[in-house]
């Protein structure tokens, strides 16, 4: 490079080497597209060492140095997608200050990776993890509407008339659950129920049954959309197969590359 050529800013670069701003930082797993938006026009980020906050800047993955808050941003080349057969008395959180375990702790990625939403400590089962903003925002928003199923085992038998009510939905916080898939499982005695929910309020299979007047002694997700725990032991994790993760995306209604 020739004294005094400044390199051009990314927003002058060739469309066939770049991507948007916002884009990136998700593909980076830093945001969702919309709240990477309120990032650049708040002045946070930097390209180049130059405060970028034009919507629809791009810039080129692994040429150019994007800063956040004074934090280089590394760019994910290859998406991690994982699945965790969450154990009980395990903290969804990087980090505890009660110093419980974690489920970061069961985790061994070659980079970082997040878990998508949450299971309460007492939670077992399906946790998916990656460290692709766009594919964990997409999981988690109410419209997609993921499919989650859950095996739930109650202190007595649950009466027919509330599986009946759970199937069409029940009040809680002054909201209507959406209809759920419900069945009592064979050899269960009636304290095992089936329930699969698209939504993912806070504690929400566990409040759905305490409202009826049961107490949810065990409950293990079992399915998160096409990703099962099946094979896979407790406290153990595996990659997503590229089927898995093609369905997932389908379901959320994210654009193929």
């Amino acid at each position: 490079m020739k004294p005094g050529h400044r390199k051009p800013p990314a927003a002058q670069v060739k469309a066939e080497d770049a991507v948007r701003l916002n884009r990136y930082l998700s593909m980076c797993g830093l945001a969702s597209r919309r709240k990477a938006d309120e990032m650049i026009t708040s002045g946070l980020v930097t390209v180049n060492g130059t405060i970028m906050t034009t919507l629809g800047t791009t810039v080129r993955p692994g040429r150019d140095r994007v800063f956040v808050n004074g934090k280089e941003v590394a760019h994910v080349d290859a998406p991690i997608y994982l699945v965790l057969n969450k154990p009980k008395d395990t903290i969804t959180t990087s980090h505890d200050e009660r110093g419980r375990p974690t489920v970061m702790e069961l985790i061994h990625a070659r980079k970082r990776v997040y878990p998508v939403g949450r299971l309460d400590r007492d939670t077992t089962g399906v946790l998916l993890f990656t460290n692709d903003g766009t594919f964990a925002n997409a999981m988690m928003h109410p419209r997609t509407g993921i499919p989650k199923a859950y095996l739930v085992t109650c202190d007595k038998p649950v009466e027919r008339e509330h599986l009946a009510q759970l199937r069409t939905g029940i009040r809680l916080d002054k909201k209507m659950t959406a209809p759920a898939e419900v069945f009592a499982v064979p050899g269960g005695r009636g304290k095992e129920v089936g329930i699969t929910i698209r939504e993912g309020w806070n504690r929400q299979v566990r409040r759905m049954f305490e409202s009826l007047g049961y107490d949810v002694r065990k409950l293990d997700r079992v399915a998160y959309g096409p990703v099962t725990k099946e094979g896979l032991p407790r406290g153990s994790t595996r990659a997503l197969t590229h089927q898995e993760i093609r369905k997932l995306k389908q379901l959320a209604g994210i654009e193929k590359d």
